[in-house]
């Protein structure tokens, strides 16, 4: 495929979130090695692989060393940026922490490879982001802040809009606009970005969507077309349910427009037998 002039760029979550929504995030280290080169060959902008429910569930149920974890698969991603979900003041933990604690998981994550940050918070309490965005930029990672998708008569465009000047302000360096319900719909996706493109956002704009109500892959695509930049999606056997759409159907279906991946399709059939 030739790479359209407004590329869309692809975050891979097989690794993180694919497994988290389909398989009770039960995927060890041993499952990713053999395979892992073979993703980061494809091009993807960057993979999430770490943080989330994968932290606690790699020593619960699964036996693995989550920071072990972290290094091995940073050794054979050499072209492709790592990825985590923080949970700002939580961590990747299921209360809050001191801020002590979080700085040095942050400087111990950033040590052992981690690239990029998704910072957020459920109910987009940014007091509970401050420390988290501030330490992730002073380690000179990349720090992504995240707005968390509702429908309510509160959360209007409006109110995204705002919460998209909210999160430029303390420095992001990208937002994400996450929706884990998998409730999004097409328009309102567009409506949300182009809001915040004609407020003046300029950072990128990454849409995180599951496929829940099976609108995930048309709220990429409005989203995309309003000013979206990255979109998170699975290799096929990985993708749709309640995870991300598939990468390769989003790949095809922006092919030849201006919005063209740039990626070849080819190589990800062995990734898809793989899985």
């Amino acid at each position: 495929m030739a790479k359209g002039p407004k590329a869309v760029l692809i975050t891979d979550t097989t690794f993180r979130d694919a497994h988290q929504s389909l398989l009770a995030t039960r995927m060890r280290t041993e499952h990713m090695i053999p395979i892992a080169e073979k993703h980061d060959e494809i091009g993807f902008y960057s993979m999430e692989m770490w943080g989330g429910a994968t932290f606690d569930t790699c020593m619960r149920f699964c036996g693995d060393d989550p920071w072990e974890r972290l290094r091995v698969i940073r050794r054979h991603l050499k072209k492709t940026k790592t990825q985590m979900l923080l949970r700002g003041q939580n961590i990747v933990g299921y209360r809050n922490y001191a801020d002590d604690v979080l700085t040095e998981f942050i400087k111990r994550a950033v040590f052992n490879g981690m690239d990029i940050f998704r910072c957020f918070d459920a109910l987009n309490d940014y007091r509970n982001l401050e420390v988290a965005i501030k330490t992730v930029l002073d380690e000179g990672a990349h720090a992504q802040g995240t707005i968390c998708y509702a429908i309510s008569p509160v959360h209007t465009v409006e109110h995204y809009v705002g919460k998209a000047k909210e999160l430029e302000s303390m420095g992001v360096q990208s937002i994400a606009i996450k929706d884990m319900a998998g409730i999004i719909a097409p328009y309102i996706t567009y409506d949300i970005v182009k809001g915040m493109r004609k407020a003046g956002i300029t950072v990128p704009i990454q849409l995180h969507c599951h496929y829940t109500s099976g609108m995930g892959s048309m709220a990429y695509m409005k989203g995309v077309e309003a000013g979206a930049n990255i979109i998170d999606c699975a290799i096929s056997p990985m993708s749709v349910q309640t995870s991300q759409p598939s990468i390769e159907v989003m790949c095809s279906a922006f092919e030849g427009t201006e919005f063209d991946t740039g990626l070849n399709l080819e190589p990800m059939i062995e990734l898809a037998d793989y899985w």
